[in-house]
Parts: C-alpha cells; sequence; structure tokens
C-alpha cells in the first residue's frame, strides 16, 4: 500500500507540474506533449509501472479495508475511529470517486471520448484542455476529485511516514504538516486550470 502510494504521489506532483505549462501558453505546453509522444520508451514505461502501481493500490486498499473494518467490531478500537481525522474515515470513499474520475479523465483527454465534443484538436493539448474546461460541469467535476485527492494524499503520504517507522509522538504533527502541504499544492496545481478556464484568464 505504501510503495505503490509512494509511487502514485510521486506521478501526481509531476503531473501537476507539467500541466502547469497552460500558465505559459500554447507552445509551452505543447512542445510538452510533443516530447512526450517522441519518447515512447519513456511513456509507455511510466504507463506500465503507473498500471501497475494503482492494481497494487486498489488491491491493498480492499484488504486494508477488510481488515480495519474487522478490527472495529467491537472494543476500544470503535472509540479510536472515531477520533480519526476526515481524511483517514473517508479513504475508501475517496478512493473510489478518484478511480472513477481517473476513468472519466482518461476518457475525457487521453481517449477524447467525452465531453470535448468530437473535435479532433490534432496535437493542440492546449486548445484540447480549454476546450475541455470550458462546461462548468466537467470543470466542477475535475474540482471536487480534486479535493477528494488532496484528503486521500494527506492521509496516504502520512501513513506512509508511519509505515516507514518514521513518524513517532514527537514528529507526529510535524509529518501531519508536511502531508497536508504537499496534498494541497498537489490538489490546488490541478485545480488552478479548470478554474482559470472557467474564469477566463485562460483562453
Amino acid at each position: 500500500m505504501a510503495l505503490s502510494g509512494l509511487v502514485l504521489a510521486g506521478f501526481v506532483l509531476g503531473h501537476m507540474t507539467g500541466n502547469l505549462l497552460m500558465f505559459k501558453g500554447p507552445e509551452a505546453i505543447n512542445a510538452y506533449a510533443n516530447w512526450l509522444h517522441a519518447n515512447p520508451g519513456l511513456l509507455w514505461g511510466a504507463r506500465i509501472v503507473l498500471i501497475l502501481s494503482t492494481i497494487a493500490h486498489i488491491w491493498a486498499g480492499i484488504q486494508l479495508t477488510l481488515e480495519n473494518r474487522a478490527a472495529r467490531e467491537g472494543g476500544p478500537a470503535v472509540d479510536a475511529t472515531r477520533r480519526a481525522s476526515l481524511s483517514s474515515r473517508t479513504m475508501p470513499y475517496s478512493g473510489v470517486v478518484i478511480l472513477a474520475f481517473l476513468v472519466f479523465h482518461l476518457l475525457h483527454f487521453t481517449f477524447r471520448q467525452i465531453a470535448l465534443g468530437g473535435v479532433d484538436f490534432g496535437d493542440n493539448v492546449y486548445k484540447m484542455v480549454i476546450a475541455g474546461f470550458t462546461q462548468p460541469a466537467v470543470a466542477v467535476f475535475y474540482i471536487v476529485s480534486l479535493i477528494l485527492l488532496c484528503l486521500h494524499l494527506s492521509h496516504g503520504i502520512s501513513s506512509v511516514f508511519q509505515t516507514l517507522g518514521l513518524r513517532n509522538e514527537r514528529w507526529r504533527s510535524r509529518l501531519d504538516c508536511v502531508a497536508s502541504l504537499y496534498a494541497w499544492i498537489v490538489a490546488l496545481g490541478f485545480i488552478s486550470i479548470p478554474l482559470a478556464v472557467l474564469t477566463g484568464c485562460l483562453k
């Protein structure tokens, strides 16, 4: 769970950084997209690692949810669950929504099957992104999903410190702050793009 989560957490940061090239204009984001497609070995290698990591993360998440549910059946563990953070309590649910969002995102921008009106944008990623987020329902769905991703990342990264034995009572609050900061940087970086399109900052 921790190792696959680390791979995915690293990917979303890199993906967000690339997406922010939208603010540098069409030339920058289109050149970045063309560079990725000009290196199929790198692109498909990354995709295979991401697919395997996602499958491993989902499988481990299901197992962990079942174990936690069994542990909560009566006893002191119930009180501990009630004191858990919002991000901790919603991990299984946010995970399901994020998975649905991932499928939508792939159909939206990678396979270009939905919400783009059947228009062929060719290699113009900039225009495709603008067209995709000019629809308020799509942009709002992205924003809500990314807030859930923020909650998921916040608890997930904090748990990684615990799993790797790096968190103790002295460092707990500091590491939780690091995890929360990382999650919000990623989420807000992604959210800034649909917001900029909706408000007309990106056209």
